[in-house]
């Protein structure tokens, strides 16, 4: 008797992360080396369709990098990232090509064009990437800034308008085709309060009216905690923690007393969504004895300069 296509498919490993038939993107074993220094080491990871999955962690943790790795600008040096299905790490120019048309990307600085008006830096992938007549071109610049609130700013450039109103420029050129996913990168970084408040308050609303998947790369808790359905904490390229944001806010509640029979892990997690000055974090910190640095039995810092002078 012949066997059925499922009795024929190789059973998967043991101890892997099972799929999940709802994930957009999916990240398996992911380990990113530069040189000697191991900045992400296998992690695994789910974004589901029409969440809003915020990654968090100190400076140094492997945010950037991740996300770097998720919209396909370097290759991994281990594990797989597939969107939509396709490995992008074996996925060809024109599949690359059709899947980055697929999601937009708020970079952290905006990074618009300063030759170009805020209309023009919206227009621009629609005018590179489609063939849309002028006119219709115009119409959704139009809808794309009254989105965000910017309709009455199109013809001013970048260095007229301040840096939140940039930041919402910039998201309304992710929006430009139409994306399933939203990649933001540091969205409050560098705003005041309530500038701050009003891009969270943006996200929030652009995911529920057009259904998008948010993922979000930040360190400001306020805003992680405003907009998030799921959070994941780094630390030193590992995954300490990936949980629905009601149990973030369970364990940043817990009474001290609690707090200090929790895992490590998540002793970790809580000192760094409260802003504690001390915890596990900072206790590392002072591992390193400063006499024994400073009496050099320790590695001794290089004497050489790191750049040999040419003249």
């Amino acid at each position: 008797m012949s066997q059925s296509p499922q009795s024929r498919m190789p059973a998967a490993p043991a101890d892997a992360a099972p799929d999940a038939p709802d994930a957009v993107i999916q990240v398996r074993g992911l380990v990113m080396q530069f040189g000697k220094q191991t900045v992400l080491s296998g992690l695994d990871l789910d974004v589901m369709r029409g969440e809003t999955l915020v990654v968090m962690g100190g400076s140094g943790c492997g945010k950037s990098t991740l996300l770097r790795l998720m919209i396909g600008a370097i290759p991994p040096t281990k594990g797989t990232i597939s969107m939509f299905g396709q490995d992008l790490a074996t996925a060809g120019r024109t599949t690359l090509d059709a899947l980055r048309r697929r999601f937009g990307i708020l970079f952290q600085s905006g990074a618009l064009y300063q030759s170009m008006s805020i209309a023009e830096n919206v227009a621009l992938p629609m005018r590179e990437l489609t063939d849309l007549p002028n006119d219709l071109i115009d119409l959704q610049v139009k809808m794309k800034l009254e989105a965000v609130g910017l309709r009455e700013h199109a013809d001013k450039f970048p260095a007229q308008i301040s840096g939140g109103m940039k930041k919402r420029a910039g998201l309304a050129r992710a929006l430009a085709l139409d994306p399933e996913i939203i990649f933001y990168d540091e969205p409050s970084a560098g705003l005041d309060p309530v500038t701050s408040a009003e891009i969270d308050q943006l996200i929030l609303t652009l995911t529920k009216k057009l259904g998008v998947t948010s993922f979000v790369v930040t360190h400001e808790m306020d805003s992680a905690f405003t907009i998030a359905d799921r959070m994941v904490m780094l630390d030193k390229g590992r995954t300490l923690k990936i949980a629905p944001r009601a149990e973030y806010e369970r364990i940043r509640a817990l009474p001290p007393e609690q707090a200090q029979m929790l895992p490590e892990d998540d002793r970790i997690v809580r000192q760094f969504i409260r802003g504690d000055a001390n915890g596990p974090i900072t206790d590392r910190r002072t591992l390193t004895s400063y006499a024994d640095d400073l009496m050099g039995l320790l590695t001794p810092l290089p004497t050489s300069p790191s750049i040999t002078p040419t003249r």
